[in-house]
């Protein structure tokens, strides 16, 4: 297959998901930092044309989103029977918990470039809606977790879940102090290698 490398920024959720994917699988790869957010050229993403991280770049040329790469990995890692990805669990708290995670991963960022950009008011919708997914992921997190597999070796949900909940202090967006649920799983997860390989930092040049 190749060389992989993988393109984003150590501040990304989105890039931490996937990095910590190629190490939980012990797939082989580089990583490329995008050092200039503000750059409008493409070339600087991989070609994502849509300037957006993470991308990975292997012999089939580049591929965008964090779930595609996640899947992509996977197939790369040979397909083992122990990587649980999303939507493969047919349980709906699982699911429930997939669309959760990934809704709050990506309200954060709309949150933060605001901040950045100091745009005007957002949608009051905002900061409830983000707090209200954080209330559920912490009320059936042991649910959650008791219907994956109890075989897995990583899931997609597990590592997002784990992502977000350190990416909000990081960002200073929230204190997650108060779901305490979700900190004790944070706390726990972060005691794999894949997760002490690839804490929040700001890339510099």
């Amino acid at each position: 297959m190749g060389d992989i490398e993988l393109v984003g920024r150590s501040s990304s959720h989105f890039t931490r998901v996937a990095r910590m994917f190629a190490l939980e699988l012990g797939v082989a790869h580089t990583f490329r930092p995008v050092l200039d957010l503000a750059t409008l050229d493409p070339v600087a993403y991989a070609g994502n044309p849509a300037l957006k991280i993470p991308v990975l770049v292997d012999a089939h040329g580049a591929l965008f989103g964090t779930e595609n790469i996640c899947r992509a990995l996977v197939r790369h890692a040979g397909s083992p029977p122990g990587a649980i990805l999303r939507g493969e669990v047919p349980d709906r708290v699982v699911a429930n918990a997939e669309e959760l995670v990934l809704h709050a991963l990506s309200t954060e960022v709309t949150l933060v470039m605001a901040r950045l950009s100091g745009a005007g008011p957002l949608s009051p919708k905002l900061a409830p809606s983000l707090e209200r997914s954080l209330d559920y992921l912490d009320a059936q997190l042991e649910a959650t977790l008791a219907a994956l597999p109890a075989d897995r070796t990583v899931s997609f949900v597990e590592v997002a879940l784990f992502c977000l909940v350190r990416h909000l202090p990081f960002r200073q967006v929230l204190d997650v102090a108060p779901w305490t649920r979700l900190t004790a799983f944070a706390d726990r997860f972060g005691e794999r290698a894949s997760a002490r390989a690839t804490e929040y930092r700001f890339d510099a040049a």
